[in-house]
């Protein structure tokens, strides 16, 4: 009795450091020299990773290779209030992740906005796409509260592409398209998921599909960011 006694809490032990272990493994990682180095630019962390002391400076945005670079740090949306859309439009990006999953054990999504209102403060909405390298996605947004469009933990793609292994490059063309009635997300050119308008305005959620345009990314993640534009 005493023998199945131990077992038992060497088996309690072992569940708790696991979890010890993932719990510190995914707490947001402040960068060195983090700040915003991009002229222009803004930036501000979820709430949530505020409320666990977290700050804009824990990241960093800086510009390399005429690239925008972004590690993070607490999960962190960019933008230039002179980016703004309205109407019907794209708006896309390429990331490049030359080194998956390089700050972490499990992967961080990263990719675009639209929508974005009220910007920098504790009003701000905006939804956004963002692809993992592992080949899923997800679509969220802020209301200001998050909301989900996809799920929990989003859905697997054909069209997202998958790093070979952790450490080895992966890229993703991701663009956010908005019409008259339909708000859609393409990763390297393939629809991956549409939306009514409908379903992404109104309480809770955006309050309206015009507004600034920028970039998103995940905890504890880095990559690149090129050719953000709006056609």
């Amino acid at each position: 009795m005493q023998r199945k006694y131990f077992a038992v809490i060497a088996a309690a032990g072992l569940v708790l450091a696991t979890a010890t272990s993932v719990r510190a493994q995914d707490e947001s990682r402040a960068i060195e020299n983090g700040g915003i180095h991009v002229d222009g630019w803004m930036g501000q962390i979820d709430a949530s990773e505020a409320g666990r002391g977290g700050t804009l400076d824990q990241a960093r945005l800086s510009m390399e290779g005429g690239a925008l670079h972004v590690a993070t740090g607490p999960a962190v949306a960019y933008w230039n209030p002179a980016n703004t859309a309205s109407g019907s439009y794209t708006v896309s990006a390429t990331f490049r992740e030359a080194e998956y999953m390089n700050r972490n054990n499990h992967p961080h999504p990263y990719g675009v906005f639209i929508g974005g209102n009220a910007m920098g403060t504790d009003r701000q909405s905006y939804l956004y796409c963002a692809a993992y390298g592992n080949g899923t996605f997800i679509v969220r947004g802020f209301g200001p509260e998050p909301f989900q469009m996809n799920g929990r933990r989003g859905e697997a793609s054909d069209a997202v592409h998958k790093a070979a292994e952790q450490g080895q490059p992966v890229a993703q063309e991701i663009a956010i398209s908005v019409t008259a009635d339909m708000v859609s997300c393409s990763i390297n050119g393939t629809v991956v998921a549409s939306y009514p308008k409908s379903e992404v305005l109104g309480e809770g959620k955006l309050t309206s599909t015009d507004g600034v345009y920028g970039i998103r990314f995940g905890h504890n993640t880095e990559a690149s960011v090129s050719n953000l534009h709006k056609m």
